[in-house]
């Protein structure tokens, strides 16, 4: 895993405009094969969770999962690493809201579309939807986040807008819930009950 973490700090790096070789030389060390292109560190956290619970070892298995920093930058790392790139196969996860842009990235790196799964809104709202406002409440609370929660949805803002859009929105209003949520909400699943994108996605690596 530490050498895994490596390359993705070394793609994360090029990205940025660091040079590629050392990215390039770890590809080849750790026999990298599939890069899961994800828009950030919540999603990170539900893949890499769902993945232990299913046995599997993506770095074993030469899958690198990589939070982007967001969806305008899928062109950016779909070229690094697909086929202008280091020729990885590629897949991962996209927003609804934000297909338009793995559209023309993926097409500019003359990567398959086929290989990423879309979420309606999120994949936070995938998750929420598929365990329930009252289950997702019981593990905010089993977190001590209940009094947040509760003077959440009495804000004038909240008012009269769905619960499952309220829970949504208060994953995203600390630094760093919606990672810990991330886990947290795919650890509660029930197997028959992963959302689509996230099975789909498991699925195909």
């Amino acid at each position: 895993m530490a050498d895994m973490r490596a390359f993705r700090d070394a793609v994360t790096g090029w990205a940025a405009g660091s040079p590629g070789g050392p990215a390039a030389e770890l590809a080849v060390r750790l026999r990298v094969r599939t890069a899961v292109l994800l828009e950030g560190p919540s999603d990170l956290a539900a893949v890499e969770t769902l993945a232990a619970r299913h046995g599997r070892d993506l770095p074993a298995e030469g899958i690198c999962a990589l939070p982007m920093g967001g969806a305008m930058s899928v062109g950016r790392y779909a070229g690094l690493l697909g086929p202008p790139g280091l020729g990885l196969r590629l897949t991962g996860l996209c927003d609804e809201g934000e297909q338009r842009f793995y559209d023309r990235g993926l097409e500019r790196a003359r990567a398959p579309r086929t290989g990423f799964f879309v979420c309606v809104s999120d994949l936070e709202d995938e998750l929420i939807r598929a365990l329930g406002v009252p289950r997702v409440e019981k593990i905010v609370e089993a977190e001590g986040d209940l009094p947040a929660w509760q003077i959440f949805v009495r804000q004038p803002a909240q008012q009269g807008r769905p619960p499952q859009q309220q829970m949504r929105r208060f994953l995203g209003t600390k630094r760093g819930r919606k990672i810990r949520y991330g886990r947290l909400l795919v650890e509660a699943l029930d197997p028959q009950r992963v959302p689509a994108p996230l099975a789909h996605l498991l699925a195909s690596l």
